[in-house]
């Protein structure tokens, strides 16, 4: 039986670090790297406040979202390259999504899955961008004070394809206590689409600000990220998926560490990408103040793999 093997990591420098102040719109960079050494290779530079990534072992393609900015303009996009940083391709052009945050690929299924913040969607299409649905609609972002209500901004997204099911963050106003973890069916039923879907349940509520997901299908969790405030904030969580349940918002109390799920780390300084190596049990996580670290399934053994290099959003794993 062959060595579990250390993975490449992929992940987003946002370039909110960059020494110059008036290029922080187009700092941006993609990187990869290694749990061994302490070197970075730029996969792509000069990017557009870059968030979300992953990896598709199927075409060997790194996929990136852009914000864009300002983020109330809707001139987002999504690209993807080689390892190599070469063949890129323009997978989604800018403005066809408005801000996009965590993107998921699917290769059992060839799609991509796409959470667009201030655009108030989650999105789903092809690898090459093409067939683009509208999974989740939680408001009408050309009105400005839905757009602008953090309550509907969906910034996660993670699949349990054994329970059929799609999960996704709406992140609540920063530092507000308000933020809410949902799930629907990956498919439609019957009949149903964005504008009418009765599957929608909210199974998490009032946390400190949820981000990105990833769920550990072995076992049945689900992981995320959380850059609220402390204490319950900038943390890494974890819930069995067989716990959750769908809950009445205005009449539970809120979802809380040891009642509703667990809270693995903390002190992670604006918590945001979260990326599981199931190969070797290890939680890779990033956060804004510019940390990449591992650590076990239970949240223990902190390795601190790369600082001060940036300002870190997604992370993904390439096992090549």
């Amino acid at each position: 039986m062959d060595e579990p093997r250390d993975p490449l990591l992929c992940f987003v420098d946002v370039g909110f670090g960059a020494d110059d102040i008036t290029t922080v719109a187009h700092a941006g960079r993609i990187l990869i790297g290694t749990p061994t050494e302490q070197t970075l290779r730029i996969l792509a530079a000069d990017q557009s406040l870059p968030d979300g990534i992953d990896y598709s072992a199927a075409t060997g393609q790194v996929f990136w979202s852009n914000m864009g900015m300002p983020p109330s303009i809707p001139n987002g996009a999504v690209f993807s390259c080689d390892l190599g940083g070469s063949v890129r391709r323009t997978i989604l052009s800018p403005g066809v999504v408005h801000t996009p945050k965590q993107l998921l690929v699917d290769d059992r299924n060839s799609k991509l899955y796409v959470c667009d913040r201030e655009g108030l969607r989650v999105l789903r299409c092809n690898l090459d961008g093409t067939n683009l649905e509208i999974l989740i609609k939680t408001g009408d972002f050309s009105r400005v004070e839905e757009r602008s209500d953090a309550t509907r901004w969906c910034v996660g997204v993670s699949l349990s394809h054994a329970t059929g099911k799609m999960y996704w963050t709406q992140k609540g106003p920063s530092k507000g206590g308000r933020g809410r973890i949902f799930r629907a069916n990956i498919n439609f039923l019957p009949g149903e689409d964005a504008e009418n879907r009765t599957d929608i349940e909210c199974v998490l509520h009032n946390l400190p600000e949820p981000i990105d997901l990833d769920i550990d299908e072995e076992s049945g969790k689900l992981f995320w990220t959380d850059r609220g405030e402390l204490p319950l904030g900038n943390s890494i969580n974890v819930v069995s998926l067989d716990r959750l349940s769908s809950i009445e918002q205005d009449s539970c109390p809120p979802s809380w560490p040891g009642r509703n799920y667990e809270l693995l780390v903390r002190n992670m300084h604006e918590a945001i990408g979260i990326k599981l190596d199931l190969c070797n049990k290890y939680i890779y996580a990033t956060n804004l103040g510019g940390t990449v670290c591992r650590f076990d399934l239970d949240g223990r053994n902190k390795t601190t793999l790369y600082e001060n290099k940036g300002a870190f959003a997604g992370i993904t794993l390439a096992y090549v």
